[in-house]
């Protein structure tokens, strides 16, 4: 449903094959299995436990002498086959599923160019041109068009204006013909020289109706390989992030000692080695204001050389700044992806030790109370999880800590629970609720 909300617009009714959209959703499908999968365990190990409790089985269990913990061992190796399958998915199946997405979206992107086209900015979709329009209606209409073409004249680009257009591919699929009404297109001469002429020739033509036509044989949706996209993180397996996060260290490292490095050099101190002379001299004092340490004749010398030496490092620091904090930001986003390959599979045994002794102390199966509480708990882990996960790739939290802060909040609420559904504790007992207020109330009344 979420790829449907994103995406419905974009691909219904644009003359996509039916089954292209079907391949997209599928690959798209893969990375809903995050969410889908502890809620899943979630509810299932509710309604299980909820209908052997409603049917008085767990009685029956534990009156042959079975604890509850005993009567969970056999689910509890079904989802243990469960987390090793998930971890497996995450790390081989995952990676490909994200690839294949990737290329694909990709190709049907640049496959139908009104389908990039927004209206008011400029589409670089087709090499040599820039297009923009106003607005744009359903049908593919376009109003208001402006195209720059770069492709001839050295480098001096022709510009096409046109109050209303439609696109249409050949028969052979080969060009995108534009079908441009009520324009005007300007051009200017190039030199012969290939040097600025103020005297190069000027020209205007208004026409009613063109059609130029722009070669799509970078558009193919067969040719794009998907490899191209697979050095993007969500894109790579344990071993893939290992490489590329330490290829980013290495990176971080060699900015940071080049920048240490040319920064060293403005900045001199000459020290005297102890024992180097045998004359004593007292220490000089400088004061708070260092321009009254120095003499009047090098005050001026001295100003102009700190000034050349803050413009250089103000020269140099803006371009190490951004590169610095867009790789220590990949670094993070790089441990936030390993720790997710875990965390995944992690979430189906919390999940389940929080939701089977819930079902045991609800005692209600079906699809009523086991969803709505089934659906309350796994609000607060994805709630806890997507909020650390955010602190965490905004620098604010450590990676690992933010990815399994949801299992440090939930494991004591998952052994509380354990415990409560093993001493048979009335916890969403309404009638038990009932009879302590009454209790409360009269010994008030006495």
């Amino acid at each position: 449903m979420f790829f449907l909300f994103k995406w419905i617009d974009d691909l219904i009714g644009k003359g996509f094959e039916w089954y292209t959209i079907l391949e997209l959703m599928y690959y798209a499908s893969a990375a809903n299995v995050s969410m889908a999968l502890p809620l899943s365990v979630l509810l299932s190990s509710i309604m299980t436990f909820g209908s052997l409790g409603e049917n008085y089985e767990l009685v029956a269990i534990k009156s042959a002498g079975i604890s509850l913990q005993k009567a969970m061992r056999p689910l509890f190796v079904v989802i243990l086959i469960l987390m090793v399958s998930s971890f497996l998915f995450s790390n081989y199946m995952l990676p490909k599923a994200n690839l294949k997405f990737g290329s694909l979206l990709y190709d049907i992107r640049n496959k139908k160019l009104s389908f990039l086209i927004k209206p008011g900015v400029f589409n670089n979709a087709i090499p040599g041109y820039a297009i923009r329009v106003d607005s744009k209606e359903e049908d593919g209409t376009l109003h208001n068009i402006m195209i720059y073409d770069h492709k001839e004249n050295n480098g001096i680009p022709k510009v096409i204006l046109a109050k209303e257009g439609k696109m249409e591919k050949t028969a052979d699929g080969k060009f995108l013909v534009l079908n441009l009404k009520n324009g005007v297109q300007y051009e200017e001469q190039a030199s012969n020289s290939g040097m600025y002429n103020p005297r190069q020739v000027f020209s205007r033509r208004r026409f009613k109706e063109t059609a130029p036509r722009f070669d799509m044989s970078s558009f193919d949706g067969n040719k794009t390989d998907p490899n191209a996209f697979g050095n993007s993180t969500p894109m790579l397996n344990l071993k893939g992030i290992v490489r590329k996060r330490d290829s980013l260290t290495k990176q971080l490292d060699t900015i940071q000692m080049r920048t240490i490095e040319n920064l060293k050099g403005n900045f001199k101190q000459f020290n005297v080695t102890q024992g180097y002379t045998r004359i004593k001299a007292a220490p000089a004092k400088i004061d708070d204001v260092i321009l009254k340490s120095i003499p009047n004749g090098s005050r001026k010398q001295a100003l102009d050389n700190a000034t050349n030496v803050v413009a250089n490092i103000m020269q140099h620091v803006p371009n190490w700044a951004p590169r610095q904090t867009d790789l220590t930001g990949e670094i993070i986003f790089t441990t936030v992806e390993y720790q997710r390959k875990f965390t995944l599979a992690a979430s189906c045994i919390l999940l389940f030790f929080i939701g089977a002794p819930l079902g045991a102390i609800i005692r209600k199966g079906g699809m009523g109370l086991p969803v709505v509480v089934a659906i309350s708990f796994f609000l607060v882990y994805h709630i806890i999880t997507t909020v650390a996960e955010k602190s965490a790739r905004e620098g604010n939290l450590n990676p690992i800590v933010g990815m399994w802060m949801a299992m440090i909040v939930l494991s004591p609420l998952a052994a509380f629970l354990t415990y409560k559904a093993t001493v048979d504790s009335a916890l969403f007992d309404v009638n038990y609720y009932k009879q302590m207020l009454l209790k409360v109330f009269k010994k008030k009344e006495k």
